[in-house]
């Protein structure tokens, strides 16, 4: 089959199920229309999901490690688990980003699997969502770091603000 028609194929299934559920989840979109994550991401509108180089994964978790407790998810076809917790500075070794400290969000990362970094502000099941997400070759998220939330359901102000910050500064980058 011809590549070119491959494409505008995933576009279309990819554009379809993005109009049926628009801020539903990403992932969950992707696979009623048979596509990555990455490719409903670049169909967003204008702004929502901004794309930065993978050569800048230590400014922006050095970033991030400041703001305080933030949500991490990790979203894989067997599990969404969702951490609160600051994010430890962390440290390469041994090929691995390392992140240990004070928090529940412990591990190691395989940062040379990171191919892009996606700062995603679009709506979520009728709220505003920030979000950035650490993107792998196969299109997927490796993780995602999100702006949390207060009692009432509103974005922390002080982590959107670092939020759009970091986005700014980053796409001008």
């Amino acid at each position: 089959m011809d590549k070119a028609v491959t494409s505008k194929e995933r576009a279309e299934r990819a554009l379809a199920a993005l109009a049926e559920k628009p801020d539903g989840v990403v992932e969950a979109i992707a696979a009623q229309a048979d596509v990555s994550p990455a490719e409903i991401l670049a169909l967003l509108p204008a702004g929502a999901s901004i794309l930065v180089p993978s050569e800048h994964f230590l400014a922006i978790w050095q970033d991030m490690a400041s703001w305080g407790d933030v949500l991490m998810i990790v979203h894989t076809d067997d599990i969404v688990l969702e951490v609160e917790g600051a994010l430890p500075q962390g440290s390469e070794g041994h090929g691995w980003f390392n992140i240990h400290g004070d928090s529940p969000i412990g591990g190691h990362i395989r940062k040379d699997r990171c191919v892009s970094i996606a700062f995603v502000d679009r709506g979520f099941h009728g709220r505003r969502s920030c979000s950035v997400w650490f993107m792998n070759a196969d299109g997927r998220a490796m993780f995602k770091v999100f702006v949390r939330r207060d009692a009432e359901k509103a974005l922390l102000s002080d982590q959107l603000q670092r939020f759009e910050a970091l986005r700014e500064k980053m796409a001008c980058a």
